[in-house]
């Protein structure tokens, strides 16, 4: 059940603004932290890159004034001194920091004592090893008080979004990790501030913890991210509709969904049987293929099969990026089992 709401602008572009922001979302009892980016360097040089120190002055000098609690990224052990000096003392490492050891190393011996709460965004790329690794590093390192935020993966097709969500993903690290919580940036999965909303209800289905959402004074104006963030009123309109949902089943819920949930199971074990049965047909096939001196991959067969199944698949009302994903990954396991008996 989602119970941290983070919000704030994408990067904190002077005192008005940042005050401004504050202002609004103090007056909003569910908001627990107000999320501020003060280093902001751009993938390609030119852009806003941040006000730094300043910045952090500011944070301090309203935390007090609107007794509110501020959080921002650090991506260096010089951005962590600096925020522990202005007591900011909740902190995120961001996507791609994440995705470099190395730098998660060097951010670990800088938090290494402290009390600070440390939130890790997902890397960049879909690899849970990454996110795990960044999150273990730290609790070597005596952080207690860690949560990882899912903000989406740089893929070359992203789905219609700025970051594919790729759910799973955060999935997979919920079940190694079940005592993290686990919080959901949909301004970062988006891109687009009309997909935010449905977005964070999603997340509320997969039963995150919390969201960090990205919330300017005028966004359209914004210096950074503008298209992705949302006016403080259509933030207050959010959590109006937020719908709350529970991942407990009363007694009552249970008899509806136990014969059900059966059902998929015995279907569930059905398709494992076929699957088997399908790769000893393929280890069959690698037999023939080695005697006929054939290669492996046989591109005109899998074009027809693909085509033949993705018809099949529409008639029978299953979604086509889905059927095509599921049946790619056969056909990759298919070739596997045909390369390992022909070695």
């Amino acid at each position: 059940m989602i119970k941290t709401i983070i919000a704030g602008p994408c990067s904190v572009e002077s005192r008005e603004q940042l005050r401004s922001v504050t202002e609004a979302l103090a007056t909003m009892p569910r908001v627990g932290l107000v999320r501020a980016g003060v280093w902001k360097p751009r993938t390609r040089p030119g852009g806003f890159e941040g006000l730094g120190e300043p910045a952090l002055q500011w944070m301090q000098a309203f935390s007090k004034e609107y007794g509110v609690r501020y959080c921002c990224e650090v991506a260096t052990p010089d951005h962590v001194a600096l925020c522990q000096r202005y007591g900011i003392d909740t902190v995120w490492i961001g996507a791609r920091t994440t995705g470099n050891p190395f730098m998660v190393g060097e951010l670990c011996e800088a938090l290494r004592g402290s009390a600070m709460q440390v939130m890790v965004k997902n890397p960049t790329s879909p690899d849970v090893r990454l996110w795990l690794g960044a999150i273990e590093r730290l609790r070597q390192c005596g952080i207690a008080d860690i949560s990882a935020v899912h903000r989406g993966f740089d893929m070359y097709h992203n789905l219609g979004y700025r970051n594919a969500p790729l759910w799973e993903v955060p999935m997979t690290l919920r079940r190694e990790m079940p005592e993290v919580p686990l919080l959901c940036d949909p301004s970062h999965i988006g891109g687009n501030r009309e997909l935010v909303a449905p977005l964070v209800q999603t997340a509320a289905q997969f039963d995150f913890d919390g969201l960090m959402v990205e919330v300017h004074p005028d966004p359209d104006a914004a210096l950074t991210d503008g298209p992705q963030q949302l006016t403080v009123d259509a933030f207050a309109e959010l959590l109006d509709h937020l719908v709350p949902l529970s991942s407990h089943l009363s007694p009552l819920n249970a008899q509806q969904l136990v014969p059900l949930r059966r059902q998929i199971d015995d279907i569930d074990h059905e398709m494992l049987s076929l699957l088997a049965r399908r790769m000893e047909m393929s280890r069959q096939i690698a037999y023939i293929k080695r005697d006929l001196n054939l290669s492996v991959y046989q591109s005109d067969r899998w074009a027809d099969v693909l085509a033949d199944r993705l018809s099949m698949a529409s008639g029978l009302g299953l979604d086509a990026d889905f059927t095509r994903a599921l049946l790619e990954k056969i056909h990759a396991e298919s070739m596997r089992v045909q390369l390992d008996d022909q070695a």
